[in-house]
Protein backbone atom coordinates (compact mmCIF):
# COMPACT_ATOMS: atom_id res chain seq x y z
CA UNK A 1 0.00 0.00 0.00
CA UNK A 2 1.82 3.33 -0.86
CA UNK A 3 -0.54 5.72 0.66
CA UNK A 4 1.95 8.74 -0.87
CA UNK A 5 -0.31 8.47 -3.77
CA UNK A 6 -3.91 8.72 -2.23
CA UNK A 7 -5.22 11.57 -3.89
CA UNK A 8 -8.87 11.65 -1.93
CA UNK A 9 -8.36 10.75 1.57
CA UNK A 10 -10.52 11.16 4.69
CA UNK A 11 -9.26 11.77 7.71
CA UNK A 12 -11.25 10.99 11.09
CA UNK A 13 -10.24 12.31 14.37
CA UNK A 14 -11.59 9.87 17.31
CA UNK A 15 -12.74 11.85 20.14
CA UNK A 16 -10.43 10.64 22.75
CA UNK A 17 -7.09 12.06 20.48
CA UNK A 18 -8.90 15.61 20.58
CA UNK A 19 -8.66 15.97 24.16
CA UNK A 20 -6.51 15.48 27.11
CA UNK A 21 -6.16 13.34 29.69
CA UNK A 22 -8.30 16.38 31.98
CA UNK A 23 -10.50 15.49 28.97
CA UNK A 24 -9.85 19.41 28.01
CA UNK A 25 -9.43 20.41 24.53
CA UNK A 26 -6.08 19.40 23.46
CA UNK A 27 -5.44 22.17 21.35
CA UNK A 28 -1.63 21.56 20.25
CA UNK A 29 -3.26 17.83 19.14
CA UNK A 30 -5.50 19.22 17.21
CA UNK A 31 -3.34 22.27 15.49
CA UNK A 32 -0.39 19.38 14.84
CA UNK A 33 -3.28 17.68 12.78
CA UNK A 34 -4.42 20.59 11.01
CA UNK A 35 -0.84 21.67 9.78
CA UNK A 36 0.16 17.96 8.49
CA UNK A 37 -3.33 18.12 6.70
CA UNK A 38 -2.78 21.42 5.04
CA UNK A 39 0.63 20.00 3.79
CA UNK A 40 -0.74 17.39 2.47
CA UNK A 41 -3.43 19.67 0.98
CA UNK A 42 -0.88 22.11 -0.50
CA UNK A 43 0.72 18.91 -2.98
CA UNK A 44 -3.05 19.06 -4.13
CA UNK A 45 -4.74 16.15 -2.55
CA UNK A 46 -8.54 16.43 -1.54
CA UNK A 47 -9.23 16.36 1.84
CA UNK A 48 -12.25 15.46 4.01
CA UNK A 49 -12.43 15.26 7.54
CA UNK A 50 -14.86 13.56 9.82
CA UNK A 51 -14.45 15.01 13.15
CA UNK A 52 -15.66 13.65 16.67
CA UNK A 53 -15.22 15.78 20.08
CA UNK A 54 -18.31 18.34 20.32
CA UNK A 55 -20.70 16.12 22.54
CA UNK A 56 -17.74 15.69 25.26
CA UNK A 57 -16.64 19.34 24.36
CA UNK A 58 -20.19 20.67 25.04
CA UNK A 59 -20.49 18.51 28.43
CA UNK A 60 -16.93 19.93 29.83
CA UNK A 61 -18.05 23.36 29.29
CA UNK A 62 -21.40 22.30 30.54
CA UNK A 63 -20.10 20.19 33.34
CA UNK A 64 -22.73 18.03 32.24
CA UNK A 65 -23.26 14.30 32.11
CA UNK A 66 -23.65 13.47 28.66
CA UNK A 67 -24.86 9.79 29.25
CA UNK A 68 -27.32 10.86 31.45
CA UNK A 69 -30.31 11.35 28.81
CA UNK A 70 -30.38 11.64 25.25
CA UNK A 71 -32.02 15.32 25.72
CA UNK A 72 -28.41 16.05 28.19
CA UNK A 73 -26.41 14.92 25.12
CA UNK A 74 -28.11 16.59 22.61
CA UNK A 75 -27.43 20.06 24.29
CA UNK A 76 -23.95 19.21 24.99
CA UNK A 77 -22.94 18.75 20.92
CA UNK A 78 -24.68 22.03 20.20
CA UNK A 79 -22.90 23.81 22.53
CA UNK A 80 -19.55 21.93 21.85
CA UNK A 81 -19.73 21.63 17.96
CA UNK A 82 -19.22 25.48 17.69
CA UNK A 83 -16.56 25.66 19.50
CA UNK A 84 -15.40 22.78 17.43
CA UNK A 85 -15.63 24.17 14.53
CA UNK A 86 -13.76 27.24 15.41
CA UNK A 87 -10.90 25.46 16.23
CA UNK A 88 -10.77 23.83 12.82
CA UNK A 89 -12.01 27.34 10.60
CA UNK A 90 -8.95 29.30 12.89
CA UNK A 91 -6.28 26.32 12.29
CA UNK A 92 -7.03 25.92 8.36
CA UNK A 93 -7.32 29.55 8.18
CA UNK A 94 -3.81 30.10 9.13
CA UNK A 95 -2.98 28.63 6.23
CA UNK A 96 -5.42 30.34 4.00
CA UNK A 97 -7.77 27.26 3.35
CA UNK A 98 -11.22 27.99 3.57
CA UNK A 99 -13.55 25.04 5.39
CA UNK A 100 -16.92 23.94 5.31
CA UNK A 101 -19.04 22.38 8.79
CA UNK A 102 -21.73 20.00 7.55
CA UNK A 103 -23.64 17.76 9.74
CA UNK A 104 -25.94 15.01 9.16
CA UNK A 105 -28.38 12.79 10.11
CA UNK A 106 -29.03 9.06 9.06
CA UNK A 107 -31.81 10.27 6.67
CA UNK A 108 -28.80 12.30 4.81
CA UNK A 109 -28.01 9.02 3.50
CA UNK A 110 -30.85 6.04 3.83
CA UNK A 111 -32.92 8.83 1.72
CA UNK A 112 -31.61 8.18 -1.81
CA UNK A 113 -32.32 11.71 -3.16
CA UNK A 114 -30.17 13.21 -0.08
CA UNK A 115 -27.34 10.80 -0.44
CA UNK A 116 -26.87 11.90 -3.92
CA UNK A 117 -27.04 15.27 -3.10
CA UNK A 118 -24.72 15.07 -0.68
CA UNK A 119 -22.44 13.75 -2.95
CA UNK A 120 -22.99 16.33 -5.33
CA UNK A 121 -22.10 18.75 -2.46
CA UNK A 122 -19.25 17.26 -1.07
CA UNK A 123 -17.43 17.25 -4.41
CA UNK A 124 -18.14 20.62 -5.10
CA UNK A 125 -16.86 21.85 -2.08
CA UNK A 126 -13.82 19.36 -2.93
CA UNK A 127 -13.28 20.83 -6.48
CA UNK A 128 -13.29 24.51 -5.01
CA UNK A 129 -10.46 23.15 -2.66
CA UNK A 130 -12.45 23.75 0.67
CA UNK A 131 -11.99 21.22 3.23
CA UNK A 132 -15.02 19.37 4.41
CA UNK A 133 -15.52 18.98 8.14
CA UNK A 134 -17.58 16.54 9.07
CA UNK A 135 -19.73 15.95 12.24
CA UNK A 136 -22.95 13.46 13.12
CA UNK A 137 -25.62 15.89 13.74
CA UNK A 138 -25.97 14.22 17.07
CA UNK A 139 -28.46 17.52 18.21
CA UNK A 140 -31.41 16.28 16.54
CA UNK A 141 -30.23 13.09 15.37
CA UNK A 142 -33.41 10.25 16.84
CA UNK A 143 -31.26 7.20 16.45
CA UNK A 144 -31.34 6.39 19.93
CA UNK A 145 -35.18 6.74 19.98
CA UNK A 146 -35.98 5.04 16.72
CA UNK A 147 -33.83 1.74 17.86
CA UNK A 148 -35.76 1.57 21.24
CA UNK A 149 -38.62 1.92 19.44
CA UNK A 150 -38.02 -1.38 16.58
CA UNK A 151 -36.31 -4.06 17.66
CA UNK A 152 -35.36 -4.73 13.75
CA UNK A 153 -34.53 -0.72 13.26
CA UNK A 154 -30.80 -0.82 11.98
CA UNK A 155 -29.55 2.73 11.57
CA UNK A 156 -26.48 3.49 9.03
CA UNK A 157 -24.62 4.85 11.45
CA UNK A 158 -24.54 5.59 15.21
CA UNK A 159 -20.90 6.60 14.83
CA UNK A 160 -18.31 8.86 13.60
CA UNK A 161 -15.97 5.45 12.74
CA UNK A 162 -18.62 4.49 10.49
CA UNK A 163 -19.91 8.63 9.24
CA UNK A 164 -16.32 8.37 7.95
CA UNK A 165 -16.65 5.12 6.49
CA UNK A 166 -19.65 6.46 4.34
CA UNK A 167 -18.40 9.16 3.34
CA UNK A 168 -14.86 7.83 2.44
CA UNK A 169 -17.51 4.69 0.09
CA UNK A 170 -19.56 8.00 -1.42
CA UNK A 171 -16.83 9.73 -2.38
CA UNK A 172 -14.43 6.75 -3.78
CA UNK A 173 -11.94 8.08 -1.45
CA UNK A 174 -8.70 6.39 -1.69
CA UNK A 175 -7.68 6.10 1.64
CA UNK A 176 -9.49 6.52 5.14
CA UNK A 177 -7.32 7.22 8.24
CA UNK A 178 -8.75 6.73 11.48
CA UNK A 179 -7.05 8.16 14.35
CA UNK A 180 -7.70 7.00 17.83
CA UNK A 181 -6.08 6.58 21.52
CA UNK A 182 -5.35 2.59 19.64
CA UNK A 183 -2.66 1.46 17.91
CA UNK A 184 -4.34 -0.66 15.71
CA UNK A 185 -5.69 -4.02 15.39
CA UNK A 186 -4.79 -7.05 17.92
CA UNK A 187 -5.88 -10.42 18.38
CA UNK A 188 -7.16 -9.63 21.63
CA UNK A 189 -7.69 -6.68 23.85
CA UNK A 190 -4.26 -5.42 24.59
CA UNK A 191 -5.74 -3.60 28.00
CA UNK A 192 -6.38 -7.18 29.19
CA UNK A 193 -3.64 -9.57 28.09
CA UNK A 194 -0.20 -8.14 27.70
CA UNK A 195 0.56 -10.77 25.06
CA UNK A 196 -1.65 -10.13 22.53
CA UNK A 197 -0.07 -9.72 19.27
CA UNK A 198 -0.38 -6.97 16.93
CA UNK A 199 -1.52 -7.13 13.44
CA UNK A 200 0.00 -4.42 10.90
CA UNK A 201 -1.90 -5.58 7.38
CA UNK A 202 -5.59 -7.20 6.78
CA UNK A 203 -5.87 -8.40 3.33
CA UNK A 204 -10.03 -8.93 3.84
CA UNK A 205 -11.88 -8.39 6.88
CA UNK A 206 -13.31 -11.72 7.42
CA UNK A 207 -15.18 -13.31 10.02
CA UNK A 208 -11.88 -14.46 11.88
CA UNK A 209 -10.81 -10.94 12.01
CA UNK A 210 -14.15 -9.31 12.93
CA UNK A 211 -13.97 -11.57 16.43
CA UNK A 212 -10.51 -9.22 17.65
CA UNK A 213 -12.83 -6.66 17.88
CA UNK A 214 -13.55 -4.91 21.40
CA UNK A 215 -15.60 -2.66 23.66
CA UNK A 216 -15.95 0.78 22.68
CA UNK A 217 -13.53 3.20 24.13
CA UNK A 218 -14.04 5.27 27.08
CA UNK A 219 -15.17 8.58 26.35
CA UNK A 220 -16.47 7.42 23.20
CA UNK A 221 -18.95 5.50 20.90
CA UNK A 222 -16.64 3.53 18.69
CA UNK A 223 -13.62 0.69 19.29
CA UNK A 224 -12.34 -2.02 17.37
CA UNK A 225 -16.01 -3.21 16.12
CA UNK A 226 -17.27 0.23 14.70
CA UNK A 227 -13.67 0.70 12.80
CA UNK A 228 -13.71 -3.35 11.55
CA UNK A 229 -17.34 -2.32 10.37
CA UNK A 230 -16.26 1.17 8.84
CA UNK A 231 -12.91 -0.93 6.86
CA UNK A 232 -15.31 -3.82 5.57
CA UNK A 233 -17.49 -0.94 4.08
CA UNK A 234 -14.26 1.17 2.30
CA UNK A 235 -12.66 -1.68 1.27
CA UNK A 236 -15.69 -3.01 -0.05
CA UNK A 237 -15.71 0.38 -2.21
CA UNK A 238 -12.18 0.11 -3.47
CA UNK A 239 -10.38 1.97 -1.03
CA UNK A 240 -7.82 1.57 2.19
CA UNK A 241 -8.15 2.02 5.60
CA UNK A 242 -5.13 3.23 7.77
CA UNK A 243 -5.88 2.82 11.90
CA UNK A 244 -3.55 4.30 14.06
CA UNK A 245 -2.49 6.16 16.63
CA UNK A 246 -3.74 9.79 16.91
CA UNK A 247 -1.28 10.00 20.21
CA UNK A 248 1.08 9.55 18.69
CA UNK A 249 3.86 12.36 17.93
CA UNK A 250 3.50 13.57 13.91
CA UNK A 251 1.40 10.20 13.17
CA UNK A 252 0.16 12.32 10.12
CA UNK A 253 3.49 13.25 8.76
CA UNK A 254 4.85 9.68 9.97
CA UNK A 255 2.28 8.13 7.96
CA UNK A 256 2.63 9.20 4.87
CA UNK A 257 6.52 9.03 5.11
CA UNK A 258 5.39 5.36 4.99
CA UNK A 259 6.61 4.76 8.62
CA UNK A 260 5.71 1.32 10.17
CA UNK A 261 2.56 2.33 12.10
CA UNK A 262 -1.22 1.64 12.38
CA UNK A 263 -2.85 -1.49 10.60
CA UNK A 264 -3.34 -1.09 7.17
CA UNK A 265 -6.38 -2.61 5.41
CA UNK A 266 -6.51 -3.86 1.40
CA UNK A 267 -9.28 -3.49 -0.95
CA UNK A 268 -10.70 -6.05 -2.27
CA UNK A 269 -13.95 -6.63 -4.40
CA UNK A 270 -15.72 -3.23 -5.30
CA UNK A 271 -19.06 -3.06 -5.12
CA UNK A 272 -21.22 -0.47 -7.42
CA UNK A 273 -22.45 2.62 -6.05
CA UNK A 274 -25.83 1.62 -5.89
CA UNK A 275 -25.33 -2.05 -3.99
CA UNK A 276 -23.36 0.28 -1.60
CA UNK A 277 -25.92 2.26 -0.70
CA UNK A 278 -27.78 -0.80 -0.28
CA UNK A 279 -25.81 -2.52 1.59
CA UNK A 280 -23.88 -0.12 4.09
CA UNK A 281 -25.56 3.67 3.96
CA UNK A 282 -29.81 2.77 4.41
CA UNK A 283 -31.90 2.11 7.45
CA UNK A 284 -33.59 -0.92 7.81
CA UNK A 285 -37.21 -1.20 9.19
CA UNK A 286 -37.31 -4.83 8.21
CA UNK A 287 -35.89 -8.56 7.08
CA UNK A 288 -37.19 -11.25 5.31
CA UNK A 289 -36.21 -15.05 6.46
CA UNK A 290 -35.56 -17.08 3.46
CA UNK A 291 -34.90 -21.19 2.85
CA UNK A 292 -31.68 -22.49 1.93
CA UNK A 293 -32.60 -22.90 -1.79
CA UNK A 294 -33.73 -18.96 -1.98
CA UNK A 295 -30.10 -18.32 -0.10
CA UNK A 296 -28.45 -20.29 -3.10
CA UNK A 297 -29.93 -18.95 -5.69
CA UNK A 298 -29.25 -15.02 -4.20
CA UNK A 299 -25.51 -15.97 -3.44
CA UNK A 300 -24.51 -18.38 -5.55
CA UNK A 301 -26.92 -18.13 -8.70
CA UNK A 302 -26.97 -14.26 -8.74
CA UNK A 303 -30.96 -14.67 -8.86
CA UNK A 304 -34.01 -12.74 -7.88
CA UNK A 305 -35.76 -13.29 -4.72
CA UNK A 306 -39.11 -15.13 -5.33
CA UNK A 307 -42.06 -15.25 -3.04
CA UNK A 308 -41.83 -19.11 -3.09
CA UNK A 309 -38.69 -18.71 -1.10
CA UNK A 310 -39.49 -16.75 1.74
CA UNK A 311 -40.21 -17.83 5.13
CA UNK A 312 -41.38 -15.07 7.30
CA UNK A 313 -41.42 -11.81 7.11
CA UNK A 314 -40.59 -9.09 10.32
CA UNK A 315 -40.53 -5.57 11.43
CA UNK A 316 -42.97 -3.19 8.88
CA UNK A 317 -41.84 -1.85 5.12
CA UNK A 318 -43.00 -0.11 2.32
CA UNK A 319 -42.21 -0.89 -1.18
CA UNK A 320 -38.70 0.95 -1.89
CA UNK A 321 -37.82 0.85 0.86
CA UNK A 322 -34.10 -1.50 2.09
CA UNK A 323 -34.60 -4.84 4.12
CA UNK A 324 -33.01 -7.25 5.38
CA UNK A 325 -32.26 -10.64 3.85
CA UNK A 326 -31.72 -13.61 6.70
CA UNK A 327 -31.31 -17.66 6.59
CA UNK A 328 -32.95 -19.38 8.71
CA UNK A 329 -30.11 -19.70 11.07
CA UNK A 330 -30.51 -15.77 11.90
CA UNK A 331 -27.36 -14.49 9.25
CA UNK A 332 -27.85 -12.06 7.64
CA UNK A 333 -26.42 -12.41 4.03
CA UNK A 334 -28.28 -9.46 1.77
CA UNK A 335 -29.75 -6.22 1.81
CA UNK A 336 -32.36 -5.16 -1.15
CA UNK A 337 -35.10 -2.81 -2.09
CA UNK A 338 -38.41 -4.65 -1.68
CA UNK A 339 -40.75 -4.65 -4.12
CA UNK A 340 -43.40 -5.16 -1.85
CA UNK A 341 -44.80 -3.49 1.46
CA UNK A 342 -44.54 -5.76 4.66
CA UNK A 343 -48.27 -6.40 4.54
CA UNK A 344 -48.43 -7.65 1.03
CA UNK A 345 -44.92 -9.75 1.15
CA UNK A 346 -46.65 -11.99 4.00
CA UNK A 347 -49.46 -12.68 1.77
CA UNK A 348 -47.41 -14.02 -0.75
CA UNK A 349 -45.69 -16.32 1.48
CA UNK A 350 -44.20 -19.56 0.19
CA UNK A 351 -46.39 -19.03 -3.29
CA UNK A 352 -45.81 -19.26 -7.23
CA UNK A 353 -45.25 -15.95 -8.16
CA UNK A 354 -48.06 -16.86 -11.19
CA UNK A 355 -50.04 -16.43 -8.28
CA UNK A 356 -49.32 -12.96 -7.29
CA UNK A 357 -52.02 -11.10 -9.22
CA UNK A 358 -54.89 -13.34 -8.02
CA UNK A 359 -53.80 -13.24 -4.21
CA UNK A 360 -52.84 -9.22 -4.27
CA UNK A 361 -54.86 -7.79 -7.29
CA UNK A 362 -51.73 -5.87 -8.62
CA UNK A 363 -48.36 -7.29 -9.65
CA UNK A 364 -45.74 -5.17 -9.46
CA UNK A 365 -42.67 -7.96 -10.57
CA UNK A 366 -42.12 -11.88 -10.02
CA UNK A 367 -39.74 -11.19 -7.42
CA UNK A 368 -39.83 -9.64 -4.25
CA UNK A 369 -36.43 -8.57 -4.02
CA UNK A 370 -35.02 -8.12 -8.21
CA UNK A 371 -31.17 -9.26 -8.47
CA UNK A 372 -30.32 -5.61 -9.69
CA UNK A 373 -31.44 -4.57 -6.11
CA UNK A 374 -29.70 -7.36 -3.95
CA UNK A 375 -26.45 -6.66 -2.37
CA UNK A 376 -24.66 -9.15 -1.03
CA UNK A 377 -23.23 -8.72 2.49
Amino acid sequence: MNIKESKRIVFKFGTNVLRNDDKEISLSRIYSFIEDVSKLHKQGKEIIIVTSGAVGLGAKKLNADSSESLSIKQACAAVGQSQLMSIYDDGFGKYSINTAQILLTEDDFSNRIKYLSLNNVLNTLLDMKVIPVINQNDTVSTTELEEAGNPLYGVSFSDNDKLSALVASKLDADLLVILSDINGLYDDNPKENPNANFIYEVKEVTEEIEQYAHSASKGGRGGMKTKLEAAKVVTHSGGSVIIANGKEPQVIKRLFNDEKMGTRFYPVEQLSQKRRWIAYATNITGQLVVNSGAKLAVTENNKSLLPKGIISVNGVFSRGDVISVIDENDCEFARGIANYSSEDCKKIIGEHSDNIYDILGYKNYDAVITKDNIALL
